[in-house]
């Protein structure tokens, strides 16, 4: 059998871990909004249309932030078609998803939404085909007091307190040519910077993140962040990241390594927000909003059958695996490896889209294998990271060299007297022993072992059965003389949660 081991040193820390690491997104996209969040007919659906089963689930997760309106999507939307009375509101060509966007639900509805769930909104302003004017006047409307005219507006909606939203977007992928107003870095840096200017006159308060790449394979990559923070690094807080990976090949080995692609990016995106730093000799750190991340590749044969121009058709609808549940993982232990840098994060996204909970018109909700991982990692992952000193058996496959095992970190939480080990075995056969030395932590004993296992890769979490993949508890972890000792199965996700335990 395998072994791997670990030394846990509480001096050897990473950084705090911001809550808003576990964000997530609802997106304009699919059924995300209709069918999923709100769906006024549902025998479950609220006063308000908000579907309760849904809204418990979310809950369970402890999503502390949700980004929203997109997305793609954001770039050709007039804020101010999705407030004030609901009759009234157009209906519009959506372009970035070839759909028709009702309006029924909007920015007033998302608030209302986020506050029975309990997370905070982190909203996207449309930089594709509007700009700095339309970024004043929707902040006024949603975070000015009153006695303005946008203000007034909102007041007049029936909301006379301020929704003070303090995280936005200042716009979405507009490296990307599919985006609608697609931009050079030059001409999204300068529109940028100015959006962020007058956004922060209205409300100081406010954090931003600018635009950076779509994904790590952009041709222009490194050089759009560059030239987007050389016009704005005094007037924003983060640059984004999206990623997803893909097991289009169908070679779960190569698959589980992707996080070192994912580990590379943020490294990269780290030294160029640095070199425009020391460029400008600043004093201010621009961190990481990694404002998209998942797996995403199940659902594109069937969203190219999609007839264009209906309203919230079933699209990017990945039904996940066991498999993408380990990815998951692996991409959540990722993030917390940088949390000295990564800031905010969201899985995108929240329900049926890319999601971790699916729902079925009028019918069920239900798990999917991701919300596994991504619910231990919200509910256990918060503290501070530490940066283990870990050895592990390795193995190649045709795109990486070396790809360790045991990908694991772990979180100490110093005012409750918690650790948590977060393991994934990405061994495609054998267990994996893990000793992990923990007499740096004296007293600390093991809470629960939590594994996510299952025989077959491909098993996947469906609304005939629904806990076919489901957590577990492992017997036979101890601590003996400050010695963790665990048994991880070939292919799984693992928890292992400790406290100090008075004597």
């Amino acid at each position: 059998m395998k072994k791997a081991k670990m030394i846990l040193d509480k001096d050897f820390i990473v950084g705090q871990i911001d809550d808003r690491i576990y964000g997530s997104f609802i997106e304009h996209l699919g059924r995300a909004v209709y069918g999923g969040i709100y769906e006024p007919d549902h025998p479950e659906a609220d006063e308000n249309g908000f579907r309760k089963d849904v809204m418990s689930l979310v809950k369970e997760l402890q999503v502390p932030i949700v980004r929203y309106p997109g997305g793609n999507f954001v770039s050709g939307y007039n804020w101010e078609d999705g407030v004030g009375p609901k009759d009234q509101r157009p209906r519009r060509l959506e372009l970035a998803w070839r759909t028709i966007e009702t309006n029924e639900f909007g920015t007033n509805e998302f608030v209302d939404w986020a506050k029975e769930v309990g997370t905070e909104v982190m909203m996207a302003i449309n930089l594709g085909t509007r700009g700095v004017d339309a970024a004043r006047n929707f902040i006024e409307y949603c975070n000015h007091p009153g006695g303005t005219y946008w203000s007034d507006l909102r007041r007049s909606h029936g909301y006379k307190d301020p929704h003070n939203i303090k995280v936005w977007c200042l716009g979405n992928e507009m490296d990307g040519p599919w985006q609608i107003g697609h931009k050079t870095a030059h001409e999204y840096g300068r529109i940028a910077c100015e959006a962020a200017k007058v956004m922060k006159w209205v409300d100081p308060s406010i954090e931003l993140v600018a635009c950076g790449s779509s994904n790590i394979e952009m041709p222009t990559f490194a050089e759009w962040e560059a030239t987007v923070l050389d016009h704005t690094y005094e007037y924003v807080d983060y640059v984004s990241l999206h990623q997803y990976y893909g097991n289009r090949d169908d070679d779960t080995p190569n698959y589980l390594a992707r996080t070192m692609d994912m580990d590379l990016f943020i490294k990269s995106v780290i030294s160029i927000c640095d070199y425009i730093k020391a460029k400008k000799r600043s004093k201010k750190t621009i961190n990481l909003s990694f404002d998209e991340w998942n797996v995403w590749f199940h659902s594109n044969e069937a969203d190219k059958k999609i007839e264009p121009w209906s309203i919230a058709p079933p699209q990017l609808e990945d039904v996940y695996t066991f498999e993408d549940a380990l990815l998951v993982g692996s991409m959540l232990i990722t993030l917390l490896k940088h949390a000295d840098r990564v800031k905010i994060a969201c899985m995108a996204q929240l329900v049926n889209v890319i999601a971790p909970i699916m729902t079925e018109n009028g019918g069920a909700a239900w798990r999917q294998t991701i919300f596994y991982p991504y619910m231990h990692a919200s509910v256990y992952g918060r503290g501070v990271t530490l940066n283990p000193v870990v050895s592990s058996p390795v193995y190649d496959t045709k795109e990486y060299s070396d790809v360790p095992c045991l990908d694991s970190t772990a979180v100490w939480n110093e005012e409750k007297e918690e650790l948590t080990i977060f393991a994934v075995n990405r061994d495609m056969e054998d267990d994996l022993v893990l000793e992990c030395d923990l007499r740096n932590f004296p007293g600390y004993q093991v809470v629960e072992h939590i594994t996510l296992e299952h025989e077959d890769v491909k098993a996947r979490n469906t609304k005939d059965n629904p806990n076919n993949v489901v957590p577990s508890t492992k017997q036979g972890t101890e601590v003996q003389d400050g010695l963790l000792t665990a048994k991880l199965k070939n292919l799984s996700w693992n928890v292992i949660r400790l406290a100090k335990v008075e004597k």
